[in-house]
């Protein structure tokens, strides 16, 4: 039997359109029970959209407080290229303290893990599971899940990509799925074992994947392939 979430993927894959990804965020949340699950992005040309599970009454008063100017997820991730626990970053000013604090109160949750990417031509996204519970509990979530919540990010942004107006498609469809994950895991610095592992594939499959990339990408090396990927906008890290 296939499992849940790989079918969740799989409606992502032939999402058209906002609402789809509405519809397959609400379902990964239910999947993984969590409080919220969030995308959010700034296209190229400088357009923000996002899908998530927060209330519209948080939404609304996150934009009419301005919290983008005092939040520490945000702030934070834009400083850097890797996930990173909420308790990791920066709270300790004061208006950092009542934006949490606020947040909470609208049931955000008190445990967080973002995923901050990069793509071409300027774009910044952000990828965030949140919930309320004790450390203990969190720190089992991420454990079973924190691979799983890498790579249903950068799934979320190719098909926002796939969506941005005037967008080449084609170039968008270069890579195979796979050949995109692997080639995705490799760029954030995963092992060749590590991303056989994430990917429940045996090393043999996953040098099949590397070699078809970089024969498409016509690279001399693993390394050449993974510049040519991120330059051209077919991974994003």
């Amino acid at each position: 039997m296939i499992p849940r979430r790989e079918l969740i993927l799989e409606t992502l894959e032939s999402a058209h359109g906002l609402e789809a990804l509405q519809n397959t965020i609400v379902e990964l949340r239910d999947h993984f029970r969590i409080d919220h699950l969030v995308y959010h992005w700034v296209s190229s040309s400088g357009e923000q959209f996002g899908c998530g599970t927060y209330s519209d009454e948080w939404v609304q008063r996150y934009l009419d407080k301005d919290y983008l100017r005092v939040d520490p997820v945000i702030i934070g991730c834009y400083q850097r290229f890797h996930p990173v626990d909420w308790k990791r970053l920066d709270w300790s000013s004061k208006a950092a303290r009542e934006f949490q604090a606020d947040a909470i109160a609208y049931g955000i949750g008190n445990q967080g893990f973002s995923v901050p990417i990069r793509g071409p031509i300027g774009q910044f996204a952000l990828f965030t599971a949140s919930h309320h519970c004790s450390d203990e509990e969190w720190a089992r979530f991420k454990d079973a899940n924190r691979r799983d919540l890498i790579l249903i990010a950068h799934e979320f942004n190719k098909k926002a990509l796939e969506i941005e107006p005037g967008r080449n498609h084609e170039q968008s469809r270069a890579l195979s799925p796979r050949e995109i994950d692997a080639m995705t895991l490799i760029a954030m610095g995963y092992s060749r074992a590590q991303v056989a592992e994430t990917l429940s594939i045996s090393e043999h499959t996953l040098r099949v994947y590397i070699e078809s990339a970089r024969s498409k990408l016509g690279a001399l090396n693993t390394t050449h392939a993974v510049a040519r990927a991120l330059s051209r906008g077919l991974i994003v890290v």
